[in-house]
């Protein structure tokens, strides 16, 4: 597909995912839900209809200029397609959850079978950018930002929904005051709540990032607006009252971007790649403790605990990189049938062969 259609596809999943943060958003904050028909749910459903109705729409621009079967579905924009009438089975089936069980509020709902179903097909359809760029011939090693937009649109977007359904361990749902309070004693159980959601959140985030690093030179300014995407979900849960927390990971995106222009890692620079995995994790976590610090009342009174967490978060990041880039890959040679045969210049050969 052309890049404009790409981008259309993913400024609509805007819309579609934040009408699933407007959902997150009620039912974390408001109290009492107890009906499936809500203004929030007509904005999440609206921006499914919206997405599905494109993607069918290329689809059909295809058939009609003759192509046929799986040879009129665009390059990406199969499982979103597949997607859709699974995610519409699970929609309706969670309608007669809701109807039938009644409304989750608490932690039950990031378990609620349906709402699995609805996550996981709605990961398959606002990744669709990203599939298409991934397989899109003239893109390059290099995009510009511009280029790749849609892409890290799409996969922000997935990421959130992780992030969603792991938000019993996300780090960025803290106020700073909770941060500085909970790494401030031993006792209590609080330093090792957070201590672990830090590192179930360094794996959310770090993660995509390291999937695209691995597949192409990311222009600046990519890790700062899929961190500024990603921070919107948690964000929404806790009514923005966490604001300086999560322009610390929009700040740690910036961060990264500057790591990115510095080492240039990529799958046939090994070693680059594994050390930008491991300081960008480490400056993000540094940042997330420096802002809370700043913010929340001082540094918390066990040394231990502030100066060791974004090493650990760096070491994460390390074994994270080693994960994702266990080899370097090696360029792809060029075909002989490649090299010109008029582009070799009389006596090349001879040269060569003396």
């Amino acid at each position: 597909m052309s890049p404009r259609t790409d981008l259309v596809m993913a400024l609509l999943g805007i819309w579609f995912g934040v009408g699933l943060m407007i959902d997150a958003w009620a039912h974390t904050n408001l109290a009492g839900l107890e009906t499936f028909f809500t203004p929030w749910h007509a904005v999440f459903y609206s921006g499914f209809a919206v997405v599905s109705g494109w993607i069918i729409w290329q689809v059909w621009r295809n058939m009609r200029a003759g192509r046929q079967g799986l040879a009129a579905v665009p390059t990406g924009y199969l499982a979103g397609l597949v997607a859709i009438p699974a995610f519409a089975a699970f929609g309706f089936a969670d309608m007669m959850w809701h109807t039938i069980l009644g409304i989750e509020t608490t932690i039950n709902i990031l378990f609620s079978p349906s709402h699995l179903g609805l996550i996981v097909t709605m990961m398959l359809i606002i990744t669709t950018p990203l599939r298409s760029a991934w397989n899109a011939p003239g893109l390059g090693a290099r995009p510009s930002l511009g280029r790749l937009l849609p892409a890290l649109i799409g996969l922000a977007f997935a990421t959130t929904l992780v992030s969603l359904f792991l938000s019993y361990g996300d780090a960025l749902q803290y106020r700073p005051e909770r941060i500085v309070q909970a790494f401030s004693m031993l006792e209590d159980s609080g330093a090792e709540r957070v201590a672990v959601a830090m590192v179930v959140t360094n794996v959310i985030m770090l993660s995509p990032v390291l999937f695209l690093v691995r597949r192409w030179m990311l222009p600046f300014g990519s890790v700062t607006v899929m961190y500024a995407i990603m921070v919107l979900m948690p964000g929404a849960q806790t009514a923005f009252r966490n604001v300086p927390i999560l322009l610390s990971f929009v700040a740690a995106g910036l961060v990264s971007d500057l790591l990115i222009r510095r080492l240039r890692p990529s799958g046939e620079r090994r070693a680059a790649y594994w050390a930008f995995a491991g300081l960008s994790a480490f400056a993000t976590w540094s940042l997330y403790i420096g802002v809370a610090s700043a913010t929340g009342g001082g540094l918390p009174a066990v040394p231990e605990l502030w100066t060791g967490a974004p090493i650990i978060a760096g070491l994460i990041g390390l074994a994270l990189g080693a994960l994702f880039l266990p080899n370097a890959v090696t360029a792809a040679p060029v075909p002989p049938s490649a090299v010109s045969v008029e582009a070799v210049p009389p006596g090349a050969a001879d040269a060569e062969r003396a």
